[in-house]
């Protein structure tokens, strides 16, 4: 498998993993005009044409016959040029001693705490391509990126991840808390969302802060929760340093993640080797590897071994790279310690 730069070309395969995908999936969204309007300007942003806060990047992963079956992406400076809105969870007690009350009420506070930060963004894996190593390779090739590229990238990285919604579409969230404010079920303003309208919908939010008490038992269940299909995405980024700080989405109420950038593992641990093709051996482990490109970056997962400063793949390994005996690369293990999860894409 190789994890590459998207291109125009690109365009059909996006929209067929955009159309699976569905509902919750913001930064994909299955318009032709949209998505090709985002390729050019992922082009430009690995180009290094684009500032920071301008600069979008999404990655595709192909399969051995060059065929797209996975997609990841990355904002370089969220927020920048339009509002980037969360609802922080927090705590209102009041009480009363002559009454003998004391309540605690969990509340949703509208900010833009999270502005500039780096998001992690349009992570999704075709069905059948779901094992192996797959969704770590796909996952984790947006970090050994941005280890290559620091300044490139913001100091903070976040993560909004899908949350709760029925085979229909609906989210229960939304259903108790955006829909009076909006004439519209769920599925609209999530394609909406994906089509630029997020921040003047959330602008349109109540700005005081919301006791959760008055939302519906489904919806105040949903807090922080992240849908089926992006639990494997929470369990790899979760591995890798990434933690619930008390954001959540303001449309479905799915659960926001974070670290800084340099104390996620992938970024962190990651160094330069000088590739050398042979035999790995029986005791070589799976490596991430970067050619160290930014507009021609190729990544891949391969068995490696570690060797007076060199990384040793086999020649395969050094043809889907394109590259020669002698060039530095940037390698992290693909897997963390003893601690670290098996694949969430795996079956089992």
């Amino acid at each position: 498998m190789l994890v590459r730069a998207a291109r125009m070309d690109d365009l059909p395969a996006l929209l067929e993993l955009a159309s699976q995908a569905g509902s919750g999936m913001t930064s994909l969204p299955a318009s032709e005009d949209r998505l090709g309007r985002r390729i050019q300007t992922v082009a430009a942003s690995f180009a290094g044409d684009l500032p920071l806060e301008d600069a979008d990047y999404l990655f595709v992963m192909e399969d051995a016959k060059g065929q797209v079956v996975g997609t990841s992406g990355m904002v370089a400076a969220a927020g920048m040029r339009e509002p980037w809105y969360s609802y922080r969870v927090g705590l209102t007690v009041t009480a009363s001693r002559e009454l003998d009350v004391y309540r605690q009420q969990p509340t949703l506070f509208l900010n833009n705490d999270l502005t500039g930060a780096t998001a992690l963004c349009s992570l999704y894996l075709d069905m059948p391509h779901r094992h192996s190593l797959n969704g770590r390779l796909l996952s984790k090739a947006r970090f050994i990126h941005m280890a290559e590229f620091a300044s490139d990238f913001s100091p903070r990285v976040m993560a909004e991840l899908r949350g709760l919604s029925d085979r229909q579409g609906r989210s229960p969230f939304w259903d108790s808390l955006g829909r009076h404010f909006f004439r519209m079920d769920f599925a609209r303003a999530d394609y909406l969302t994906g089509t630029g309208s997020k921040a003047f919908i959330a602008e349109m939010m109540p700005k005081f802060p919301l006791y959760t008490c008055f939302l519906s038992p489904e919806a105040r269940a949903a807090i922080a929760c992240v849908h089926p299909d992006s639990a494997p995405a929470l369990a790899m980024l979760t591995e890798e340093g990434l933690n619930y700080q008390g954001y959540i989405d303001i449309f479905d109420g799915g659960i926001t993640i974070e670290a800084p950038r340099n104390h996620i593992r992938s970024i962190n641990e990651s160094q330069l080797l000088i590739l050398a093709i042979g035999t790995p051996g029986d005791e070589a482990q799976t490596w991430l590897v970067h050619n160290r490109e930014r507009e021609n970056c190729r990544i891949t997962a391969a068995a490696g071994r570690v060797a007076a400063g060199t990384l040793v793949v086999a020649p395969e390994t050094a043809g889907l790279l394109r590259l020669r005996a002698g060039t530095p690369v940037r390698a992290v293990a693909l897997v963390g310690g003893p601690g670290s999860i098996a694949d969430p894409y795996a079956p089992g």
